[in-house]
């Protein structure tokens, strides 16, 4: 386990994806960065809420695509992209909690994502045979991220991963 230190509490932004059209530009089917975290929240301000359902999962993605757009990041896009995919998907599928969180954070050198469920049940790392069609988010979270870890709480669990990425 790896520990954050200190206890600082996230802020919570609620989002119904269901309920909300997120924007998207005509001429590259891409969202804008700004309308999206204006509209959902920006998980690099406080963590964001979303309901647990496998579309969230998109949601989380743009989420995620636009802050590290803001950033000044995109070559670290594909693979946030798809480890958020993963992360999302283990609490959605895994936890049977109604709701989990989206946090991001940049540090020097550092790009830290963070989704937080209401379940203290670990995630496992399993082996993964070449021919195996599931089981392999935490391998491919392994195997992408610089670090990753989960850090428990009095009310359930963070699992997180962290990119190092260049100076600003």
């Amino acid at each position: 386990m790896a520990g954050r230190g200190g206890s600082e509490q996230p802020q919570r932004v609620e989002c119904d994806t269901a309920a909300v059209a997120v924007p998207v530009l005509p001429e590259d089917g891409t969202c804008a960065a700004s309308s999206v975290l204006d509209l959902l929240g920006d998980p690099s301000v406080r963590e964001v809420h979303l309901t647990s359902r496998p579309e969230s999962a998109s949601t989380a993605r743009r989420l995620a695509l636009s802050v590290i757009g803001v950033w000044g990041l995109p070559q670290f896009g594909d693979t946030v992209e798809l480890l958020v995919s993963e992360l999302v998907g283990n609490a959605v599928r895994h936890t049977g909690a109604r709701s989990f969180g989206l946090r991001m954070r940049r540090r020097p050198r550092w790009v830290r994502v963070e989704v937080r469920d209401p379940s203290r049940a670990l995630p496992c790392l399993l082996p993964v045979r070449e021919l195996d069609t599931s089981g392999r988010g935490l391998f491919l979270v392994d195997r992408l991220s610089d670090r990753w870890g989960v850090d428990l709480q009095p009310r359930g669990k963070t699992t997180w991963f962290e990119l190092r990425v260049p100076e600003r």
